[in-house]
């Protein structure tokens, strides 16, 4: 007996778009091919026009999401910074959260997410649409259950702490700034999930988008937090961990809303639970890699 197995994507990763050339309309899949082999043109101009093509296509893509992993590193270390006008021991705290406890969560839910990337390229490519859903899905569910786990590591940071050596001040400090992160774990575990499922996509401007409006919220609110109401390190963690789910909820309305995705998500389905164990070991694998 064998399982039945979804079918194989072997279709190319780009869609087909027709963009016009010269008053001809080329597929986009086959415009740096036609820039290159189009003998009107010397082929120094061709390789001047290839390289601008492929740069503008490039950075098109890339400079959002740059933009977007900037906001991320930004608004940790807003924080860090508020944290530490309170005193060298909540700087010293902040600092430990953020960097000991609150990266290694940041990278593996990265690490993991990712996998949502190469599948949903595939199944884009390949015109069945509605597997980006499924697949967004299933790393939610998997990325879900990998954070309870690590909510258990961030409710006993404080003995790690003192058994990695830190003194009992700081551990106590940093444990309480940690505290104020755990809902930020289950943001990753849906955030990175939507940004792979839209990059997939080379939706990638609407996540910069929200992240700049985000990330000038997050600076009033930690102001306000910090400053005016007085919640010290617990409160500059909770707005953190706030930051991030307002992200993951406007992206999550975008994906709703948009014309753009309304072939590739078509709402929840039971399917997502088929499959898990396989699409687990692809998930732990890009994290090792990365």
């Amino acid at each position: 007996y064998r399982p039945k197995m979804e079918p194989e994507l072997q279709e190319p990763l780009l869609e087909r778009s027709s963009t016009p050339i010269n008053g001809r309309h080329v597929d986009d899949i086959h415009r740096l091919e036609y820039i290159l082999s189009n003998t009107d043109q010397p082929w120094v101009k061709r390789i001047e026009d290839a390289i601008l093509w492929e740069s503008k296509k490039l950075w098109r893509l890339a400079a959002p999401t740059v933009v977007v992993y900037m906001i991320n590193y930004i608004m940790s270390m807003a924080t860090q910074i508020f944290s530490g006008h309170l005193g060298n021991l909540q700087l010293a705290a902040a600092s430990l959260g953020n960097t000991g406890i609150q990266v290694f969560a940041y990278g593996l839910m990265l690490g993991m997410g990712s996998a949502v990337e190469t599948l949903c390229g595939q199944a884009y490519g390949a015109r069945k649409y509605d597997m980006l859903g499924i697949y967004l899905q299933r790393s939610t569910i998997l990325l879900m259950a990998t954070s309870i786990p690590l909510t258990v590591i961030y409710i006993f940071c404080k003995p790690i702490l003192l058994l990695l050596g830190e003194p009992e001040r700081i551990a106590t400090a940093a444990a309480i700034f940690v505290y104020g992160l755990i809902p930020q774990i289950f943001a990753y575990a849906a955030n990175f999930p939507i940004q792979k499922f839209m990059q997939a996509q080379s939706i990638v401007a609407p996540s910069a988008y929200i992240s700049l409006v985000t990330v000038l919220f997050h600076l009033l609110l930690t102001w306000l937090a910090v400053y005016k109401l007085g919640w010290g390190l617990f409160g500059a963690a909770i707005i953190l961990s706030l930051s991030w789910w307002i992200i993951v909820i406007a992206q999550y309305v975008y994906i709703m809303t948009s014309s753009r995705c309304k072939h590739t998500w078509t709402g929840f389905s039971i399917q997502a639970f088929h499959g898990l164990p396989s699409f687990l070991k692809l998930s732990v694998a890009s994290a090792v890699m990365l």
